[in-house]
């Protein structure tokens, strides 16, 4: 008897330590809640990026010089590193055959105008006396009219021909156009030079205007739209520790369809001279975005195969990824442009894990 009373004791105990057991997981499958993430509310700003990118100084005003007539150096007035002020005479030439030819055009001038003085004063006369009715007929006071006409188109032919060898002539003496200093040299006393053949190779001299210069830049396409002229830029030259400034001048409003980029000028002060034309400069660029626009942390955006998303929490707590571009980037936040608008729910550690539909506890 007390062997079948301790057998069923032991039955009962044994029947709830599993029927507590059994109770004890399904309690615990029914509060398992989805594990909390962080969310944050979308928002606009204006990031600033900074650029660096190689640029070139050149002359401000630069150009070669050649010879227009064919001629001899008769005269060098300058040399490399002569500093030279606008008209001021760089180069002497010499070409006999300009000179016999001023003489024959001014042998003509005199001709014609002689000519036509002489037909002038018949006409004058013949027309004086035509005033008394019957001494000069019609007929030969129209042909001294017609005579002087043509020997005054000669004589303005003569002139025009004169004045071109003149012009021809003023070749010979090569002045400077503007205030700069001479930077190459190519030619020697008594070399032929003209404006073709041999002594057309190179240019007799070049001219730069160096107390101020033009530094030039190539701005990627994506970021022209940040810059605009007036912007205030730095830049570096590896001869020199010292930082210089310039300010943007020009754009050409264009991109250059090799590079596809923007060429941008600034004007550069150079007064005390410590800067040459040629040389190689890194220009460091801010790049400020001009509107506002909708910035997030890199670990809210979300790298897959069918793009990049951001995923946004919707009223429901329900997840949805939202596909988006991205723009420029700083100190690990980025410009994002998509389907959002201000306020947003995302997520701030994106994961391909969360799928469209997830619910999202906060």
């Amino acid at each position: 008897m007390k062997t079948k009373t301790t057998q069923s004791l032991i039955s009962l105990f044994v029947a709830l330590l599993i029927t507590g057991s059994c109770t004890s997981n399904k309690a615990e499958v029914f509060v398992e809640e989805s594990p909390s993430v962080e969310t944050f509310s979308l928002g606009k700003g204006k990031l600033t990026t900074a650029l660096r990118l190689p640029a070139e100084l050149s002359g401000f005003q630069q150009v070669d010089i050649y010879a227009k007539v064919s001629s001899y150096v008769k005269d060098l007035k300058v040399d490399i590193g002569t500093k030279v002020i606008k008209g001021s005479s760089l180069v002497v030439l010499e070409a006999p055959e300009i000179n016999s030819q001023l003489a024959a055009a001014e042998s003509k001038l005199k001709a014609m105008e002689a000519i036509y003085k002489t037909s002038e004063s018949t006409y004058n006369r013949l027309f004086e006396t035509s005033k008394v009715e019957g001494t000069v007929s019609t007929n030969d006071l129209e042909m001294a009219k017609g005579k002087k006409e043509s020997d005054f188109a000669q004589y303005q032919a003569a002139v025009a021909a004169h004045k071109e060898v003149k012009v021809m002539q003023s070749y010979l003496h090569i002045v400077a156009p503007f205030d700069g200093v001479v930077a190459s040299r190519n030619v020697n006393l008594g070399a032929y030079v003209g404006p073709a053949g041999k002594g057309s190779d190179m240019p007799l001299l070049t001219i730069q205007q160096q107390d101020k210069l033009r530094l030039a830049v190539a701005i990627p396409e994506l970021f022209t739209g940040y810059l605009k002229k007036g912007d205030e830029v730095s830049f570096n030259v590896k001869s020199l520790p010292d930082t210089f400034q310039g300010t943007v001048a020009r754009m050409s409003g264009a991109l250059d369809l090799k590079l596809r980029s923007e060429r941008v000028e600034m004007d550069i002060d150079n007064l005390d001279g410590k800067l040459l034309p040629g040389m190689v400069a890194e220009v460091n660029l801010s790049l400020n975005a001009r509107d506002s626009t909708f910035v997030v942390p890199g670990s809210a955006l979300m790298d897959s195969a069918e793009g990049q998303f951001v995923i946004k929490v919707e009223k429901n707590q329900k997840a949805l990824r939202v596909p988006v571009n991205l723009g420029r980037e700083s100190d690990g936040f980025f410009e994002v442009f998509g389907d959002l608008k201000m306020n947003d729910k995302l997520i701030l550690e994106a994961s391909e894990e969360i799928k469209d539909g997830d619910f999202i506890n906060e």
